[in-house]
């Protein structure tokens, strides 16, 4: 028993991150091209913790990847759905709301710019 504690303690311990927490980054973080969120879709970034949606045409929201249960940092996107690998929390990339528990706190909101076809999450600096 005490094995899997330790597993569970190692994995947790992993959110954290040298340029965010969990409500995301703590300093500007380069995404890379805007063009790599879809329109009407999402996109994870998973070193830098943050998902980033584009609900439509040049208007971008990005989120905290930790999920707010018990920390996990969520590992896919389908469509506009964010899923937690922990314990199958769900959030909504366009509003960071929770869609499927056992999460009860939506994802927290983090700064993003779009900047010459650049996305910068992340307060500005």
């Amino acid at each position: 028993m005490a094995g899997a504690a330790g597993a569970v303690g190692l994995g947790l311990a992993g959110c954290g991150g040298k340029h965010g927490s969990a409500a995301g980054p703590t300093k500007p973080v380069d995404l890379g091209a805007a063009t790599e969120v879809p329109v009407g879709g999402a996109k994870l970034y998973r070193n830098d913790k943050v998902v980033v949606s584009q609900p439509k045409q040049g208007t971008f929201k990005a989120f905290s990847a930790v999920c707010t249960h018990q920390g996990c940092v969520v590992d896919s996107v389908q469509g506009t759905t964010i899923s937690c690998p922990c314990h199958g929390s769900q959030f909504d990339a366009v509003t960071g709301a929770v869609v499927q528990g056992p999460a009860t706190r939506p994802l927290p909101a983090v700064p993003v710019r779009q900047t010459g076809g650049k996305l910068t999450a992340g307060p500005a600096s």
